[in-house]
C-alpha cells in the first residue's frame, strides 16, 4: 500500500509543478522525511491524508485506490488498511514515549542518589 500511495502523491505532486520542499513545508515536515513517504520507505501519509488530499482537491478514496487489472479495491477495504497503519504509528509512538518516561524517572533517580 505504501508504494501505491507514494507514486500517487509524487504522480500528483509533479502535475502541480510542486517541488518536495514546498510539499514538505505544506505538511510541515522535513524535506528528507517526504522524500521518504514519497518513496514509500515510510507510511507518515496516514498522519497526513487529509492535508494532501486537500492540496490535490481529492478525496482521501481517490488516493487509497489500488488499481489492477482485475479490479479496483474498494474505499472499505481501503479505510481498513489506512487504520490499521495509523493505528500502528500512535502504537509506536506510545512505546518511544513510555521508554521515555522510563529514562526520564530513572535519571531522575539517580539525579536525587
Amino acid at each position: 500500500m505504501n508504494i501505491v500511495v507514494a507514486n500517487k502523491i509524487k504522480t500528483l505532486r509533479k502535475d502541480k509543478k510542486m517541488s518536495q520542499e514546498e510539499m514538505a513545508d505544506y505538511l510541515s515536515m522535513s524535506q528528507s522525511a517526504y522524500a521518504r513517504m514519497e518513496n514509500g520507505e515510510s507510511h507518515t501519509w496516514a498522519i497526513h491524508i487529509l492535508k494532501i488530499c486537500k492540496i490535490f482537491a481529492i478525496a482521501p478514496e481517490e488516493l487509497l485506490r489500488i488499481e489492477t487489472s482485475q479490479k479496483t479495491v474498494s474505499s472499505e477495504d481501503t479505510s481498513l488498511v489506512l487504520s490499521h497503519k495509523v493505528i500502528e504509528q500512535y502504537e509506536e509512538r506510545i512505546k518511544e514515549l513510555k521508554k521515555m518516561i522510563k529514562d526520564l524517572k530513572h535519571n531522575k533517580k539517580t539525579l536525587k542518589s
